[in-house]
């Protein structure tokens, strides 16, 4: 279990005492069972391993290409942990039923669930290319998708085990908004919604938090035909930190909200940009 009441805990008016799962060092997931979204590339690749690394066991979730799936679950199995490929189109919920009924059928549980999967609206270049296709494709995937999962996957938490995490991935447009593309940033504080939402509806048993990151050097990224020298530049001077995220820096940071260390923490959003947004207290 991810967290549980402490041995002859006295509970008043309603009060728990929580106790930390204690966890061998370098292993502070060790035991679980954990399902990534969009996790066969990417961003999701990077959060897949690093739970990996530090004990737990992932299902690798993927929409389209099973071969960069399979690829996954053989890198996930190097750190002596158990992993398997399930498909689902996160945007219907009877697909997201099936996927969480999988991992169940196989893991017996889920302790863990990373919501990462999700549409940056990249073939926008500016606010002035107004896209229905757009805007229904990214909320799809980033709102409906990350509600239907944290919904299906969170009530069986609740139901089943009276345990888990959930993490959600939201992006710091949430504090700077998106001139390139406004449905992105809304999208994005749909996600910061059902953070916040599930986090009071799940109490006491299942926590839900975000991670909010900055730009990432990433494949997606470079890729993007926005995406020059000068604006990453003008980007690197305007971040206190004086660097570009990388993805296993903020993989660390989920790993932080799925593990117990972050076990008095719920409803919270950490912002990792190197300081760019900087936001108030």
């Amino acid at each position: 279990m991810s967290w549980g009441v402490a041995p002859g805990s006295i509970k008043v008016e309603g009060e728990i005492t929580w106790k930390r799962r204690e966890t061998p060092p370098g292993k502070r997931l060790d035991g679980m069972f954990a399902l990534v979204t969009g996790s066969s590339r990417g961003f999701g690749r990077t959060i897949a391993i690093a739970l990996a690394r530090e004990g737990a066991n992932v299902a690798v979730h993927y929409a389209r290409n099973r071969e960069a799936a399979e690829k996954v679950v053989q890198e996930v199995k190097g750190f002596g942990v158990e992993s398997f490929p399930v498909q689902a189109d996160i945007r219907e919920y009877r697909q997201v039923k099936d996927m969480a009924e999988s991992v169940w059928k196989k893991f017996g549980r889920c302790d863990i669930l990373v919501n990462n999967a999700g549409e940056t609206a990249s073939t926008q270049m500016s606010w002035r290319e107004l896209s229905e296709d757009v805007i229904d494709e990214t909320l799809a995937l980033d709102v409906k998708g990350t509600l239907f999962c944290t919904h299906e996957f969170g009530q069986r938490m609740l139901d089943i085990q009276k345990s888990g995490t959930i993490v959600n991935v939201a992006s710091n447009v949430i504090v700077t908004g998106s001139p390139r593309a406004p449905i992105y940033a809304a999208a994005k504080y749909g996600v910061i919604g059902i953070t916040k939402s599930y986090a009071l509806a799940l109490a006491p048993y299942v926590r839900v938090n975000a991670v909010a990151p900055g730009y990432m050097d990433t494949e997606s990224l470079r890729q993007r035909k926005d995406w020059t020298e000068q604006r990453r530049k003008w980007i690197i001077e305007h971040t206190p930190l004086r660097s570009i995220g990388n993805p296993e820096n903020i993989a660390y940071i989920v790993v932080f909200l799925a593990s117990q260390d972050s076990f008095h923490m719920t409803g919270n959003t950490i912002i990792c940009d190197g300081g760019f947004s900087m936001p108030a207290a």
